[in-house]
């Protein structure tokens, strides 16, 4: 038996009140601030239904570029350490599709309406 309503569901019925009931009353400094509200609300709606797949895409190509598994944090710190250190070609390609594929998805789920993530699409369409 799942417990209802789910966190998307809360998150989504918050950032509804927001919009539709609060905003619309609100003005200056405290209207800003619902906005940014809603707003961060929908970068956790949006990484509740991405952060997890993009993650686990991310130590994928971490683990096959380092040659090992471990912890997404452990990786991405051994992945600096070398580029730090000189110990891996910048224009290694499975390097750059690596970095360009996790911006990608950090993106889509921060600015999902960037003009750049949409032409990115665009060209690999």
């Amino acid at each position: 038996m799942m417990d209802q309503p789910s966190i998307r569901e809360l998150v989504d019925a918050v950032r509804e009140f927001l919009e539709k009931r609060a905003m619309p009353e609100l003005k200056g400094h405290t209207a800003f601030h619902a906005r940014v509200a809603s707003n961060a609300l929908s970068i956790v709606a949006r990484e509740l239904e991405l952060g997890g797949g993009a993650a686990d895409e991310e130590k994928k190509r971490l683990a096959a570029l380092l040659g090992h598994d471990g912890p997404l944090e452990d990786l991405n710190r051994e992945l600096c350490r070398i580029i730090r250190d000189g110990k891996i070609d910048l224009a290694k390609p499975e390097l750059l599709d690596h970095l360009e594929k996790t911006v990608r998805d950090k993106i889509a789920i921060d600015q999902p309406n960037y003009s750049g993530l949409k032409i990115a699409k665009e060209r690999d369409a």
